[in-house]
């Protein structure tokens, strides 16, 4: 049973921070690559960015260099930092397990998101 809780979300000013937390369970955390993504109401699900099992990280194209994504394996716990908000980063944020060490590969398991607003 691969378990993901997300936490850590709020509302923050444009220009200010938030970091996101993504804590794991019934899974060995340094087997797996963890993705971040986001839904804003009445768009589609898009990938905000994930870690590979070996640290290494991709972004999207819109946080590009203002969120970054860290792992701490033994303490089983992903982060997302978010710097430099703006208001179309307002979304429900979700972090997900792959099915290997890799982020090009499909997330198999989903947590329940937290919500981050930001307003102008």
């Amino acid at each position: 049973q691969f378990v993901l809780v997300e936490s850590g979300g709020g509302l923050v000013q444009t220009g200010g921070s938030l970091r996101l937390s993504c804590a794991t369970s019934g899974f060995t955390l340094d087997y797996y690559a963890i993705g971040w993504f986001r839904q804003a109401p009445g768009k589609e699900r898009e990938g905000v960015g994930c870690i590979n099992s070996d640290g290494s990280t991709d972004y999207a194209d819109s946080v590009q260099g203002r969120f970054t994504i860290s792992r701490y394996n033994a303490e089983n716990v992903v982060y997302l930092h978010m710097s430099r908000l703006k208001p179309e980063d307002t979304a429900v944020y979700y972090c997900a397990a792959t099915s290997s060490r890799s982020c090009h590969t499909d997330f198999r398991s989903w947590g329940q998101g937290t919500q981050v607003t930001v307003s102008s």
